[in-house]
């Protein structure tokens, strides 16, 4: 957001501040009426000429400007892939604690992401084993995006919500 004295163009194209057209007028007119008036003078966009200005209420611009950042990283992020790391030879109790985890991430609406530890090049069977009894135990909060990739030291798997 381009404000005041940050504006370069020569003339802008002016509206007041209860949305009145004032027409295009020199950048200095511009200034000087926003000075006089206690506002901000606000660039809206830099694609046209000349570029439409605003007079705004000062402070009011900046508030604007965090209150869409924050509208869009709100609705625009895609929720994040969580990772959850284990390895093939894990205790029951350590298994249904990332049941727990994994089920309540997906409940969340976040995508998980198992990846199982090889500490050999004989452990990819077992390592497969459980990560197909993950996904069949989440099938009621996920289904599988990808299919079980074994690759040199590791296992992986990726769940999507429902």
């Amino acid at each position: 957001m381009i404000t005041n004295e940050q504006i370069k163009a020569s003339e802008v194209r002016l509206t007041g501040v209860d949305g009145e057209d004032l027409g295009i007028v020199s950048r200095d007119e511009a200034l000087a009426l926003a000075r006089r008036l206690k506002v901000d003078l606000v660039c809206e966009s830099l694609f046209s000429s000349p570029p439409p200005c605003r007079l705004i209420g000062r402070g009011e611009a900046k508030m604007r400007k965090n209150e869409a950042a924050r509208a869009e990283r709100q609705a625009g992020g895609a929720a994040k892939v969580k990772e959850l790391r284990l390895t093939p030879h894990i205790e029951e109790h350590d298994y249904d604690t990332k049941l727990r985890q994994a089920e309540k991430l997906l409940l969340s609406g976040h995508p998980v992401q198992f990846v199982a530890r090889l500490a050999g090049a004989k452990e990819g069977a077992a390592a497969k084993e459980l990560l197909e009894r993950l996904a069949k135990d989440l099938a009621s909060a996920g289904r599988r995006k990808t299919g079980i990739q074994v690759s040199g030291k590791q296992a992986a798997v990726q769940l999507d919500p429902l």
